[in-house]
């Protein structure tokens, strides 16, 4: 499995903001991480990341231990977070090209980035400052960046945010191809979009997960919309 959480728990202070979750996602996966503000999926993917420490608990990513090996970790992963940072006053390639070599991409960086470019549909702006950039087209650059190194693995924060129903169909559709060979673990308040692209779903509610299996199933299972499952679910 290239994610694999086990027993997961985070404080902060005395809130628990993760309690005992687990799961696991594999390759060519495309997993649903959804849940209401504050139930825990922004702490769980930061942990996944390396970026927050666990309480207690394990997870690995291809492999990696998270708490033992972050290097290794971090080169096999990408992360959108949901609050997408950006260097306002670097261009688009500039800083897609600061990105590669922060991946240490050498000689393959110039054609990387030109393919990134190309699939994120950057190419009109590749050579404009960030900080003109629309919302939609810097969480453009975001989605880039967390993919110039080719990693098996990505994070999506809420990676549609900001974005309009024509850029929200071709993210989806990226998503989608890049889900055919990595594993992804997006986290959406949109059940519309974990219906399109998702195979699974896990749902997380007041830092517990409370569900964990295909969408489908779901479905089936509580004979109701997702929508109307999240709701039943997280109430």
């Amino acid at each position: 499995m290239s994610i694999v959480v086990k027993d997961l728990v985070k404080f902060y202070g005395k809130q628990c903001a993760v309690d005992h979750a687990s799961f696991e996602a594999g390759s060519g996966e495309i997993v649903g991480f959804i849940g209401p503000n504050g139930a825990g999926k922004s702490t769980v993917m930061k942990i996944i990341c390396g970026y927050l420490s666990a309480t207690s608990g394990s997870v690995s990513v291809g492999g990696f231990d998270v708490k033992r090996q972050p290097m290794e970790v971090k080169r096999n992963i990408g992360y959108l977070p949901e609050h997408n940072p950006l260097y306002p006053d670097m261009f688009v390639k500039e800083y897609l090209a600061f990105a590669a070599g922060l991946y240490r991409l050498g000689s393959s960086a110039k054609q990387k980035i030109s393919e990134i470019v190309e699939a994120t549909g950057l190419g009109n702006e590749q050579h404009k400052k960030i900080g003109v950039l629309s919302k939609g087209y810097r969480q453009r650059v975001g989605l880039a960046q967390a993919l110039i190194h080719d990693p098996a693995v990505l994070i999506l924060d809420e990676p549609t945010t900001g974005l309009d129903p024509n850029q929200i169909i071709e993210i989806r559709t990226l998503i989608s191809e890049l889900g055919k060979s990595k594993t992804v673990l997006l986290s959406t308040h949109i059940m519309q979009e974990v219906e399109a692209v998702c195979r699974r779903a896990i749902i997380i509610n007041k830092s517990v997960i409370v569900a964990n299996a295909s969408v489908s199933d779901l479905v089936k299972e509580h004979d109701k919309s997702l929508e109307d499952v999240f709701h039943e679910l997280t109430q």
